[in-house]
C-alpha cells in the first residue's frame, strides 16, 4: 500500500487533541489547525477527544466514528493501554494511515502490547507510522505531526524560536530518533538549507526506512536524502531500497551504534539491535550509501552533493592563497581517501606561461596546493581555477580564499563560483574565520551555490562525499567520465 496519505492526506483526524497547548494533541492540533486556516495545509482537521465540542474554533468530534467524512490520516496522542481499540475503530471507520506518537511501547519492553496495535492494523489494512515517533513535517504540503512547539516563552518573558521548521527545499531528513530529528530540524534551519520533508519513524512497527527510500526515490522534488540510523529491520529490503535510489540520487548516513555502549543505547531507546558495525559499513559500500561519521558531516554532504555535480574520481587538486591551509587541506583530503595528485604536463606549462605573463607572481607554485602566494588578488584565482578545470588529471577542486591577505576582496566569490558553474567538476569552498568577513564570504559562496566552509577539513569530507558518490555512479555506468 502506497505510503501518500502520510504525506498528501485530504483528511486528518487527531486522537486526543486538545485546546491545551502545554499537551502533545494540543501542540499537533494548533499546528495543523493553524497550518489548515493559512491555507498551507489543503487536508481538513477532525479533531477528536470527548471533553470538547471544539478546539481552536473547528468542531471536536466524540470518537473517530462520529466522523462522516472519509478520513486519510490519523494522528494518534493518548496513553498507549487505549491505543489498540482507537486503532480497531480507524479500521472500521476505513481510516488509511496512522502516525502513533505515543510511547510506552517496545521501546520499553512492551512488545505484546506493540505486537497487539500491529495485528489489529494488519487486520484492516492500516499503515502504521511509529509508535514513539514525530510522525512527518513535510514543507510542501504542511503536514506536520511534530508535537514540539516551534516557540517558548523563557523565564524572563521573552519568545524565542525553539523548533523552528527549516525553509522549503529538496533535501529529506529521515530519523529513527525523534529527539535527534528535531534538534536537526533546528540545525538545517540555523543554516538556512531547505528541507522537501522529514519523518520520524521511531519504533518502526510497520513502515521503515526501506519504504521511505522507496517512496522519496521516486519525489522529483527530493534531491538529496540525510539519514540517521540506529538499525535496519530487514538487511536485504534495505540494500535494494538504498542501492535502487542511489542511483537516482544520494543517500547519506549517520549510522549509530558503533561502539559496545552505543549499541546497548540503541536497544534502550527504539528497541533495536544496533549490529556489528562493518557489516553496515560493507552493505553501505555496496549499495552506494555515503557514511557520515558526525551531525557536521551529515549536513556538510547533503550541501555539497545538493549545490555541486558528484566528482567522477578520486583525484583532486587544492588551490590556495596561504601555504599552512593548503597543506592542512591536503592532509584532510588524503585521510579521507583522495588522491592530491601531480597535475598534468599541459597544465603545468600554462602555469608556466601564466608566471611569464605576470598573471600569477614567479614564486607561485603549482606542486599541487596551488599555491597562489599571499600577494595575489581575486582575478588570479579565476585564471588558476580555470587551469584546474580544464585539467583532465583532476576530477575535483578545493578552493582555500584566505581573506585576510591585502589583495582578496568580496569579489573573488564571483571569480571562483563563475567558471564552477561552468564546468562539470565539483569545486568546494574555504574562508577560515568567524568574524563578519568570513561570513560574509562563505554566505555569498553558498548564494551561489558553492559550498563553503569554515575549515579545510570539512570541505575535504564534503569533496570525499562527491567522490563517493560520483564514482558509484561510474561504476554503475549510470554517468561516464568525459573523454
Amino acid at each position: 500500500m502506497s505510503l501518500k496519505s502520510f504525506f498528501e492526506p485530504a483528511s486528518i483526524a487527531i486522537v486526543g487533541a486538545s485546546p491545551n497547548i502545554d499537551k502533545v494533541g494540543g501542540v499537533v492540533a494548533n499546528t495543523l489547525i493553524t497550518n489548515m486556516k493559512r491555507g498551507i495545509l489543503k487536508a481538513k482537521i477532525y479533531p477528536v477527544n470527548s471533553k470538547y465540542d471544539s478546539i481552536y474554533d473547528v468542531p471536536c468530534y466524540k470518537s473517530i466514528k462520529d466522523i462522516k467524512d472519509n478520513i486519510d490520516l490519523l494522528i494518534v496522542a493518548i496513553p498507549a493501554s487505549a491505543v489498540p481499540e482507537i486503532i480497531r475503530e480507524a479500521g472500521e471507520s476505513g481510516v488509511k494511515s496512522a502516525i502513533i506518537i505515543t510511547s510506552g511501547f517496545k521501546e520499553v519492553g512492551n512488545v505484546q502490547l506493540q505486537d497487539e496495535v500491529v495485528n489489529v492494523a494488519k487486520q484492516y489494512g492500516i499503515r502504521i507510522m511509529g509508535p514513539n515517533c514525530l510522525g512527518v513535517y513535510d514543507s510542501l504540503t504542511g503536514v506536520d505531526s511534530l508535537f514540539l512547539p516551534e516557540f517558548k516563552l523563557l523565564s524572563t518573558g521573552k519568545e524565542v524560536l525553539a523548533t523552528p521548521r527549516p525553509r522549503p527545499g529538496s533535501i529529506v531528513l529521515i530519523s529513527q530518533s525523534g529527539a535527534l530529528g528535531a534538534a536537526l530540524l533546528d540545525y538545517m534551519a540555523g543554516i538556512n538549507l531547505g528541507l522537501r520533508c522529514f519523518v520520524s519513524f521511531g519504533n518502526r512497527a510497520d513502515v521503515n526506512e526501506s519504504e521511505l527510500l522507496e517512496y522519496f526515490k521516486e519525489d522529483r522534488l527530493t534531491k538529496v536524502i540525510l539519514l540517521y540510523l540506529e538499525s535496519v529491520s530487514d538487511g536485504r529490503l534495505f540494500l535494494e531500497a538504498a542501492r535502487k535510489t542511489c542511483e537516482k540520487k544520494p543517500i547519506i548516513a549517520l549510522k549509530v551504534g558503533k561502539s559496545r555502549s552505543g549499541a546497548r543505547g540503541a536497544v534502550s531507546h527504539t528497541g533495536s539491535l544496533a549490529g556489528m558495525d562493518q557489516i553496515y559499513q560493507a552493505a553501505f559500500e555496496e549499495c552506494g550509501v555515503i557514511r557520515a561519521n558526525t551531525i557536521e558531516d551529515l549536513f556538510d554532504m547533503g550541501r555539497a552533493l545538493l549545490y555541486q555535480p558528484p566528482a567522477l574520481g578520486k583525484n583532486v587538486a587544492v588551490l590556495t592563497n596561504a601555504g599552512g591551509p593548503g597543506i592542512i587541506a591536503a592532509d584532510a583530503l588524503d585521510a579521507s581517501g583522495l588522491q592530491v595528485v601531480e597535475l598534468s604536463e599541459g597544465s603545468k606549462k600554462i602555469f608556466q606561461d601564466k608566471i611569464k605573463e605576470g598573471v600569477f607572481p614567479p614564486y607561485m607554485s603549482y606542486a599541487n596546493p596551488v599555491d597562489l602566494s599571499a600577494q595575489v588578488g581575486s582575478d588570479a584565482f579565476r585564471e588558476a581555477l580555470n587551469i584546474l578545470l580544464d585539467d583532465p588529471v583532476v576530477n575535483g577542486i578545493l578552493v582555500i580564499t584566505l581573506h585576510h591577505t591585502p589583495f582578496v576582496m568580496d569579489d573573488v566569490v564571483g571569480k571562483i563560483a563563475g567558471p564552477a558553474f561552468e564546468k562539470s567538476k565539483p569545486v568546494v569552498a574555504v574562508d577560515i574565520g568567524a568574524t563578519e568577513m568570513a561570513q560574509e564570504i562563505r554566505a555569498r559562496f553558498e548564494k551561489f551555490r558553492v559550498p563553503a566552509f569554515n575549515a579545510p577539513e570539512r570541505a575535504a569530507r564534503a569533496l570525499y562525499a562527491l567522490a563517493y558518490y560520483g564514482t558509484f555512479l561510474k561504476e554503475k555506468m549510470i554517468v561516464q567520465a568525459p573523454q
